[in-house]
C-alpha cells in the first residue's frame, strides 16, 4: 500500500466527494473478482476495496463501505443517493447518470453451459428458443439485452441466484463473468465454461453525475493506481490471476 502524504486539497473537491463528510463507497460482492469477504473476519476485501480505502486516505476522509450483493443493486440505490463511489462495469445505461473514470480492471463476460449441450461456440448462443440466466442490472444483462436478437434472457436478482436458477429450472445457458462460472462449474462437473467471450467487461470507478469538482481528480486517481501497481498488487493479494489491469486511458 502506498503511504505518501496526501496533499491538501481544496474543500470544493471534499465537499463534491463526500457531501456527508465521509466517502460513502459501494462495494459490490456479488463480482468476486472485485470483492471478498475475509475469511476470518467476514469483512470485505479485495482490489475494490483496497481502493476506496486508499482514495479515502488521500482525501483525509473517513470511510464509510456499503456492500451490495449485485452491480443492479448498486445501480439502484443511486436513486436513493446511498453512495459517493462506486465500482462499475462502463455500461450506456449507467453512464447516463453516473461520471466514470476509464477502467481500472478487464474480465470476460462468457456463457456457461451443460457439458452434453449442443451449444459448443459463443456466437451458437443466441438462436431462437435457447433461454440465456442473467443478473438482473449486471453489466453482462445489459450488453446482452442490446445485443442478443434471438435467445431470450431470464433474470434473477443476483449472480448466485441467476446460476441456481440455470440449474433448477434446465436452462440452456448462464451469462456472467467468467471466473464465477469457472468456480461454479468446477463444483458441478455436468457443467462447462466457454472458450471466448461475449464481452470485454470494463471495469471503472464512477461518482454520481453532478459531482464536477471531483471528477477529475477521481480519473487522476485511478490513471495513477494502474501505472504505478497498486491495482496489479491488489489483484494479486486478493488471488485474481485472471483479471488484467486496464491499459492507460
Amino acid at each position: 500500500m502506498s503511504q505518501t502524504p496526501p496533499a491538501p486539497l481544496s474543500p470544493d473537491i471534499l465537499k463534491a466527494f463526500a457531501p456527508t463528510g465521509t466517502l460513502r463507497a459501494a462495494i459490490n460482492q456479488g463480482n468476486t473478482v472485485l470483492a471478498q469477504k475475509d475469511p476470518k473476519t467476514g469483512e470485505p476485501c479485495g482490489i475494490t476495496v483496497d481502493l476506496a480505502r486508499e482514495l479515502a486516505r488521500r482525501l483525509g476522509l473517513p470511510i464509510e463501505l456499503i456492500t451490495f450483493d449485485a452491480a443492479g443493486k448498486v445501480f439502484a440505490a443511486l436513486k436513493q443517493g446511498a453512495w459517493d463511489i462506486a465500482f462499475l462495469a462502463v455500461e450506456p445505461v449507467r453512464a447516463a447518470e453516473i461520471d466514470f473514470t476509464a477502467p481500472y480492471v478487464l474480465i470476460e463476460g462468457t456463457y456457461m453451459v451443460r457439458k452434453d449441450s449442443p451449444l459448443k461456440a459463443i456466437e451458437d448462443v443466441d438462436r431462437a428458443g435457447i433461454r440465456i440466466a442473467v443478473a438482473t442490472g449486471s453489466a453482462y444483462d445489459l450488453y446482452l439485452t442490446r445485443t442478443i436478437k434471438n435467445a431470450t434472457l431470464v433474470r434473477a436478482p443476483t449472480g448466485p441466484e441467476a446460476m441456481t436458477m440455470f440449474m433448477r429450472d434446465k436452462l440452456d445457458a448462464a451469462g456472467g463473468v467468467r471466473q464465477p462460472l469457472v468456480e461454479f462449474a468446477t463444483a458441478n462437473p455436468e457443467l462447462r465454461v466457454m472458450d471466448g467471450r461475449f464481452m470485454a467487461i470494463q471495469q471503472a470507478m464512477g461518482m454520481p453525475k453532478g459531482r464536477d469538482a471531483a471528477a477529475p481528480y477521481l480519473r487522476a486517481f485511478i490513471e495513477e493506481m494502474k501505472a504505478s501497481g497498486f491495482c496489479a498488487d491488489a489483484l494479486k493479494r486478493s488471488n485474481q490471476p485472471d483479471a488484467v489491469v486496464a491499459p492507460k486511458a
